[in-house]
């Protein structure tokens, strides 16, 4: 009787194999849900109320042509901040106290000083943002604002970094509405093409607003924010390839943010007033109304622009107060309650009065948006350049950048370096010239 030699278990190996990928996947997601945060939070404050007006103000004026500058940023934004998260995992500690610990107090301070220009800059706009959202609905401005600030100092007060992060994060997500909103407008494929191919690079107002998008996209309190986001959050080195992801994943969202708001702009204002100035948030929302009708027009873009502004203001002044602890040596972390540490959150708070008195004394939000960009732009050799330096002499042998990626972030950080200031002091001299020329019409 002869017996069969019984079959190799295909199957079960097969099986076990599905497991192990299945049973990794789903360690790698919750490892993904863990650590993400920092990234997503930093990205989503990134498509502020002033990026939201800026990408608008280059649409309506310039159509399509500034368009792809929003795709190029994308591997700009992610390389700029994954060296934040490496040197934040890697050191465990904030930008500010890593400066001041690697290159001493006066660049500590200088870099600080260039912080809270951009924060005062960021929380005005938000502001102003939220201030005009409330004026599309009737709402006073001082009814709408002091709304936001009350709103802010409890989610901080009371809440630990994970619950702030949450909450940012909630209220980032109704930037979406833009891209609902653009979808909306029906953009035409043809004109795309066309606008995209039209590049005026010897317009100087073009040079302006190709600046503003630049420093709309790279801010100081950026690299601040996610650096002391992963330290506060307790994240270490086993954690860098998610915190890289979660970088990613929030580089790509908020610049499909940035090219919805352009094309909305485009495809409404931009179609039906060429090279229309914009104002107010008002003028802004009444503008793209015909092209999505007054209810959807106003719910959508007022749902993106409140949504922007909130989750920035969160990011700012949390920047604010964490830089300057990292600096001075106070006590700087959400994991402590306020009597614990009563400058980090005075700052905070401080910070959002500021805002919000100096917006409500009355302000040009478009004007003042573009202006703080431009200034964004014009702080990039600063900000990049004492970035680079750490990442170069901070990091441990292991976790530093060689070969070609080295190279690579180098070449980035120069490059946009020059191009912000560049076209921003273009634009600037542009603009120096038509105030001249104005005031010397009106005096002749």
């Amino acid at each position: 009787m002869s017996s069969s030699a019984p079959s190799p278990p295909t199957r079960d190996v097969e099986s076990r194999g599905q497991l192990r990928l299945t049973g990794g996947l789903m360690r790698s997601v919750k490892l993904l849900l863990l650590v993400a945060g920092p990234g997503l939070v930093v990205m989503l404050a990134d498509t502020d109320a002033g990026s939201a007006i800026t990408a608008a103000q280059s649409g309506a004026q310039f159509g399509y042509s500034l368009l792809p500058l929003q795709l190029v940023l994308i591997p700009v934004l992610y390389l700029v901040q994954e060296l934040t998260v490496r040197l934040g995992l890697a050191t465990q500690k904030g930008h500010g106290e890593l400066i001041r610990e690697r290159f001493g107090r006066f660049w500590a301070w200088l870099s600080v000083g260039t912080l809270l220009v951009s924060c005062v800059g960021a929380l005005l706009t938000e502001f102003a943002g939220i201030a005009g959202v409330g004026l599309l609905f009737g709402v006073p401005a001082w009814a709408s604002v002091w709304g936001a600030v009350l709103l802010l100092i409890l989610v901080a007060a009371t809440g630990t970094y994970r619950q702030v992060e949450i909450v940012a994060i909630l209220i980032g997500l109704f930037e979406l509405a833009f891209v609902f909103a653009a979808i909306k407008a029906h953009p035409s494929g043809g004109d795309i093409v066309a606008g995209v191919r039209e590049q005026p690079w010897h317009d100087n107002n073009y040079l302006f607003l190709l600046a503003s998008n630049v420093g709309a996209v790279i801010m100081p309190w950026m690299v601040f924010y996610q650096q002391s986001a992963v330290v506060d959050k307790g994240l270490g080195m086993q954690h860098l390839r998610p915190a890289r992801l979660d970088t990613a994943i929030g580089a790509v969202i908020t610049q499909c943010i940035m090219g919805a708001v352009l094309i909305l702009a485009a495809s409404t204002i931009g179609k039906a007033n060429p090279h229309a100035s914009l104002n107010t948030v008002q003028q802004i929302a009444t503008a793209i109304t015909p092209g999505l009708g007054e209810f959807w027009g106003k719910l959508l873009f007022a749902l993106g622009m409140l949504g922007a502004a909130l989750v920035a203001t969160i990011v700012v002044s949390l920047t604010a107060a964490w830089g300057l602890g990292e600096v001075t040596g106070y006590k700087h972390s959400l994991a402590l309650h306020p009597f614990e540490a009563p400058w980090f959150y005075g700052v905070y708070v401080v910070c959002l009065l500021a805002g919000a008195g100096i917006v409500l004394s009355g302000v040009n939000l478009v004007r003042l948006t573009i202006s703080v960009e431009v200034m964004n732009a014009l702080l990039l050799p600063i900000v990049l350049g004492l970035l680079l330096a750490l990442a170069i002499r901070a990091l441990p042998e292991k976790w530093k950048m060689r070969g070609w990626y080295l190279w690579l972030v180098v070449a980035t950080i120069v490059a946009t370096s020059l191009v912000g200031v560049y076209t921003a002091v273009a634009g600037l001299n542009s603009s120096l010239m038509h105030s001249i020329a104005h005031w010397a019409k009106h005096l002749l």
